[in-house]
């Protein structure tokens, strides 16, 4: 490697062994470098030549020595010449110097800024012509006019060919910075000829569609895309042949990605450009949206009504209860006891419609969920008939997840439920399976029914939407679907592939429970005993303290890795526990939100009573931050 000093001096040397004179300026007029043909062409003294030096200063020097000729007015010769280079332009001049000698000046600009000038002695050049003319007396003066004219045309013309490959070679930089810039973009952006060819890809096609070839110039849109996404495209294609912009999306039926394509026509008349891209996950998103919206429009519609109707429905139980006591014939009781199923179902969907109202929240706590499975089978087989068979295959770890248990029970139950209303009187088999495949715990239930229907497979979770008219409420499939994405999973439903039946698979986050070394901080003896009970039920070890003097003593004990304290101890504040170097801190305590102790509180803060599912949900969001 060359030092950067050795480096420059070595083109220093490079640059003196040029037998023209030569001059860069930078874009604010400053020498940024120079030969020793030019001080020596000009007379420069050093200080003149040295890096840095003005332009402004170098022409001053220049004119009150007279190089461009007695000047009337000094100050405004400099000046124009530093106007002119400031607005720079390529040029090619010849001028006689005071001294009788010739000079050609040939200037062109850089893309950095600045300009780059090179100074050659022609004299010799311009005698030659001279004597050429004085001797040749035969020859016309028409014809050796020609000669200079085409001489000085031929040296222009070298300074142009110079300026034009320097422009060439700017332009094809730019374009490969725009290329590279290009294919960075995630989307895929082209231009298609009027034939509906590829003369430009960025090469990103495989990117947006999956299956497709990075290298399609050349190939025409049908090719690149295939017979299927294309006639898709095809109506938009020639609407923005025909000038008109179009904006729109299409689902690409190999991937099933949702893809936005704008088409804007070409000024020129040339053909379209094309940006493509893939907003599958925008799309999944404005879904989600629209689903919530319509849940919380149902909740306003219904909340509103829940009142009146639970009254109403209080009524007619208890009228109807006293009619079972009354003398009534056979045919009334049937009919009062008629009339008591109805108000009791009645109930139930003021219940659902309750929990549509109520506020969304979820309770993790450590779950075996394999026991969890079980014992819900075991629970509802008896209601499923004896022509319904319920299989349960699992493949769990042994360890606890953190899961609501209730949300997991309501869920699979609603699930197993309906797969039993859909097989009918004729029954079949509901087949319930779960794994752990990180980063989920993966539970699909199949039954041998008819499947859904394609209208149930597009608005199964919406709210009040029941393929079971006057039997249900629409509100099951509503309740798991929001169950899961509150828990930050995914329910998606469709068709057993090869057989009748429907297919279902709800996905939940896999969080396994690590037990954790906790040290446990407070006064009060039963409560203490209480919380240690908890935490070891949770599968953690307990360390306790039964003041802040005795904590801080324990803060450093190898492998603890969090601190549960109340706020309020009877030597001090929790608050002191926390600190560089310490496990993390969860304060707990009955204080109101609004208590200006919980405002400096340095860590999360745990308000009391709470459950162990509370408590196992705090402990895990302090130890994920």
């Amino acid at each position: 490697m060359i030092a950067s000093d050795s480096r420059a001096a070595l083109m220093q040397s490079g640059l003196n062994l040029i037998g023209q004179a030569l001059s860069i300026f930078d874009a604010d007029l400053r020498l940024a470098v120079s030969n020793r043909q030019y001080q020596a062409m000009f007379d420069l003294p050093d200080n003149l030549t040295r890096p840095g030096t003005f332009f402004e200063d170098t022409i001053r020097y220049l004119v009150v020595r007279g190089e461009y000729g007695p000047q009337d007015d000094p100050d405004e010769a400099v000046r124009l010449r530093v106007q002119q280079a400031r607005a720079f332009q390529p040029h090619y001049m010849e001028r006689e110097r005071p001294d009788g000698r010739w000079v050609a000046v040939e200037g062109a600009p850089l893309s950095q800024g600045g300009w780059v000038t090179v100074y050659t002695d022609i004299t010799e050049t311009k005698r030659h012509e001279a004597m050429l003319r004085a001797r040749s007396e035969e020859l016309s003066s028409q014809v050796l006019d020609h000669a200079e004219q085409l001489s000085a045309a031929n040296r222009e013309l070298a300074a142009m060919i110079s300026a034009l490959q320097e422009a060439k070679r700017v332009v094809t930089e730019t374009q490969a910075r725009t290329r590279q810039v290009t294919e960075m973009v995630p989307a895929h952006i082209a231009h298609l000829d009027r034939e509906g060819r590829y003369v430009f890809s960025n090469r990103q096609m495989p990117q947006v569609f999956p299956g497709t070839r990075p290298d399609i110039v050349g190939l025409t849109a049908e090719q690149a895309l295939g017979p299927a996404t294309y006639a898709a495209i095809r109506p938009h294609m020639d609407q923005a042949l025909s000038g008109r912009q179009q904006v729109f999306e299409i689902t690409h039926s190999e991937s099933g990605r949702r893809i936005r394509i704008a088409l804007t026509p070409d000024r020129g008349g040339n053909g379209v450009f094309v940006l493509s891209t893939d907003v599958t996950a925008e799309v999944e998103v404005r879904e989600a949206l629209t689903h919530a919206s319509r849940r919380e429009l149902a909740a306003k519609i219904t909340s509103g009504l829940a009142h009146d109707f639970g009254n109403l429905l209080t009524i007619i139980l208890g009228l109807q209860d006293r009619l079972t006591h009354a003398d009534l014939s056979a045919t009334a009781q049937a009919d009062v006891h008629a009339t008591l199923a109805a108000a009791r179902r009645g109930v139930q969907l003021l219940e659902r419609i309750g929990q549509i109202a109520a506020p969304l929240g979820t309770a993790r706590q450590p779950v075996r969920l394999d026991g969890l499975l079980r014992d819900l089978c075991d629970m509802v087989r008896p209601s499923l008939g004896d022509r319904v068979v319920l299989d349960l295959v699992t493949d769990l770890p042994d360890a606890p997840l953190l899961l609501d248990p209730g949300h997991v029970q309501d869920s699979l139950l609603n699930l197993i439920l309906n797969a039993r209303d859909a097989m009918g009187p004729a029954g079949g088999t509901i087949a319930l399976s779960a794994r752990a495949h990180h980063p989920w715990v993966e539970v699909e239930l199949t039954d041998t029914g008819p499947g859904f229907t394609a209208e149930a497979l597009t608005r199964a979770t919406e709210p009040f939407f029941s393929t079971k008219p006057g039997q249900g409420s629409g509100l099951g499939l509503s309740m798991v679907f929001d169950q899961a994405r509150l828990a930050g999973g995914t329910l998606h439903l469709a068709n057993r592939a090869g057989a009748s039946g429907a297919w279902v698979r709800l996905r939940l986050p896999l969080r396994p429970v690590s037990p954790q070394m906790i040290l446990l901080v407070e006064d009060d003896d039963s409560l203490r005993e209480m919380l240690r009970r908890m935490l070891t039920a949770m599968g953690h070890s307990v360390i306790e303290a039964g003041s802040l003097a005795e904590a801080q003593g324990l803060t450093d004990l190898p492998g603890l890795t969090l601190i549960l304290s109340d706020m309020q101890l009877g030597d001090g504040l929790g608050h002191a526990l926390a600190g560089a170097g310490r496990p993390p801190l969860l304060l707990m305590t009955a204080l109101p939100p609004s208590d200006p102790l919980r405002d400096i509180a340095p860590c999360p803060v745990l308000t009391k009573p709470f459950d162990s599912a509370t408590l196992s949900q705090a402990i895990s969001q302090v130890l994920d931050d």
